[in-house]
């Protein structure tokens, strides 16, 4: 129950619906009081609601629950950064370096922590409104805010804030970018009168446009905008003009790379994302964009070392966690392919829970998820040789015989393990469980041979047998029945009916003793069947008449699906038909 609390809670955290998942990670910590995660996601709920107050009680919390775990330090120095406690926030982010110093994020906050004191220790600090604007929780209150949340999937817009954040004076080069004075009034929490893009809905009427993704597989081409009437701001350096102008020359090469790529020319996208890459090293989406682009040409090894530049160069620029995630991502499928030929797949599936640090994303996830499947697969054909199995089985058969039943069971396993397909293994190991009354392993290892092979009369015998022995006589006279359709003459199943028959019938007698029928009827209400048919309003009629009015439950008698569940109850020695 709690960690289904915890998913619902990471599903509405990655949806940006911060309350509902304060409410699912409430729940969780309800059912699991002592679990440290459970508190860390919820320190990191209410830091994205602003309430760092409570962020900072729950990382604390994870801290004492968890005091070697580096990510609850990471938690604890992000919220005493909300209430600009920054001194605090560096010595958290120090205590958690010295249990992980290779954290990429510790080092990343501590940074953050370090240059905030630093500001906050200037003169005059405290009264630059745009200082405060940019401080280390800007990134908090923009991902908070439902008007600027989309923003931050642009690399282009992370990088202008980033620039403005180490120095607020590069405010002037950006003030013709509508969505900086967007973050701008959030920031100063005032409201700017800008003009917005838009385009016309199928409705006719004006819906903003969604902003285009770095992916060139998932970009949409954004319309040039119209040229703005406000003029160059006078400070701005020919330096600055010129940084400026390779910057946009930088996008519009991406944007013909993007073009070029959807087309699948991949050798002109390439030559666009190099021309990127050489105007502007401070947008890692170039080098993720080529990466793509070398995927798909099955250049895998460009492409890894492309990714593989991305994250570095991403890490010194600090740029957003899901575009190192993407370019990790890119680097674990392309690791994948070659994993086809080099068999190894641990290289990938160690990129992919690198990647998952980073952002946890689905699509990562069911990458990660795949690979160690073909890992597993893989293993399997390896190790998989059925002349070796035939011999386990017989050395387990022989043990059997001296009725010894681990020893047989280790042995049927191993031949499992060389032939996984084997219905008699599976039959033979299903025999042993039940002599040592392992029943529900048994009855999963009857069912996996019925499953390999349907005609196999034995896997029904065994079946039945653990069914009976589990006095699920209705459960075991249908097994029985069922392996009679393929050997209609095999004595076993044809015991096993006689046998299952008898019991039926003592049932229907009430011929149990008071501790036989306490225990039949405890274990029938643990039957899910049972409980349905006893919270069926139609049986529960048809059970009231049986007791007051038996012209209607003769009635009720002439439909064979009421007397069916009847039968079972009466098996179950639920209900006594006189």
């Amino acid at each position: 129950m709690a960690d289904e609390a915890k998913a619902k809670g990471n599903a509405a955290f990655s949806a940006g619906k911060f309350d509902d998942a304060v409410r699912h990670f409430t729940d969780a910590i309800n059912l699991a009081p002592t679990n440290h995660v459970l508190y860390s996601n919820r320190s990191a709920a209410y830091a994205s609601l602003n309430r760092f107050s409570d962020a900072l009680s729950d990382a604390q919390k994870t801290v004492d629950l968890k005091p070697d775990w580096p990510k609850g330090y990471s938690r604890l120095g992000a919220a005493h950064m909300g209430l600009h406690s920054y001194a605090d926030a560096v010595s958290a982010y120090k205590k958690g370096l010295e249990i992980d110093p290779s954290n990429d994020g510790l080092k990343s906050g501590l940074a953050d922590a370090e240059n905030a004191l630093a500001r906050s220790s200037r003169p005059g600090s405290g009264g630059s409104p745009f200082g405060e604007a940019f401080g280390p929780e800007m990134w908090v209150r923009l991902a908070s805010d439902p008007s600027t949340r989309e923003y931050l999937q642009q690399p282009d817009f992370v990088k202008m804030m980033q620039d403005m954040q180490k120095n607020p004076n590069n405010l002037n080069l950006y003030l013709k970018d509508q969505r900086v004075m967007q973050a701008l009034g959030v920031l100063l929490n005032i409201k700017f009168q800008a003009r917005e893009d838009t385009e016309m809905a199928s409705n006719g009427s004006p819906e903003r446009k969604r902003p285009a993704e770095a992916d060139p597989v998932k970009e949409e081409k954004r319309p040039e905008r119209e040229p703005e009437t406000e003029p160059e701001p006078m400070d701005v350096s020919e330096e600055e003009r010129e940084k400026r102008e390779r910057k946009a020359q930088a996008q519009k090469e991406k944007e013909a790379g993007n073009a070029a790529y959807k087309k699948k020319d991949f050798e002109t996208a390439i030559q666009h994302y190099s021309k990127a890459v050489e105007l502007d090293d401070e947008d890692i989406s170039f080098l993720t964009n080529r990466a793509a682009v070398y995927l798909e040409m099955g250049k895998y090894e460009d492409c890894i070392k492309d990714c593989e530049k991305a994250v570095e160069r991403g890490r010194e620029l600090r740029s957003d966690f899901k575009m190192i995630a993407r370019a990790l991502t890119r680097k674990g499928t392309a690791l994948v392919k070659m994993a086809k030929c080099s068999k190894d797949y641990e290289p990938a599936i160690d990129t992919f829970h690198k990647a998952l640090t980073e952002h946890r994303n689905p699509d990562t996830l069911k990458k990660l998820n795949d690979a160690e499947k073909a890992k597993k697969d893989l293993e399997q054909q390896e190790y998989y040789d059925p002349k070796l199995a035939d011999e386990e089985r017989e050395k387990g058969n022989q043990y059997f015989k001296e009725q010894k039943y681990p020893e047989a069971i280790k042995h049927y396993t191993e031949a499992l393990k060389r032939n996984p397909k084997d219905p008699k293994a599976y039959s033979n190991r299903a025999a042993s469980y039940t002599k040592l009354g392992a029943m529900p392993e048994g009855l999963k290892d009857a069912e996996k041979c019925i499953e390999l092979d349907p005609t196999f009369t034995k896997g029904y015998t065994r079946k039945g047998a653990v069914q009976f022995f589990m006095k699920e006589y209705d459960k075991a006279l249908e097994t029985y029945q069922e392996g009679l359709k393929h050997d209609p003459n095999n004595q076993e199943l044809l015991d096993g009916v006689r046998r299952c028959v008898e019991q039926i019938n003592k049932a229907s007698r009430g011929d149990f003793s008071p501790d036989e029928l306490k225990e039949r009827q405890a274990k029938a209400m643990q039957d899910p069947e049972i409980q349905n048919i006893l919270t069926d309003p139609v049986m529960r009629q048809v059970l009231t008449d049986l007791q007051e009015n038996p012209k209607a439950a003769q009635d009720h008698m002439k439909n064979p699906l009421v007397m069916n569940k009847i039968q079972k109850l009466v098996s179950a020695g639920i209900v006594q038909v006189k």
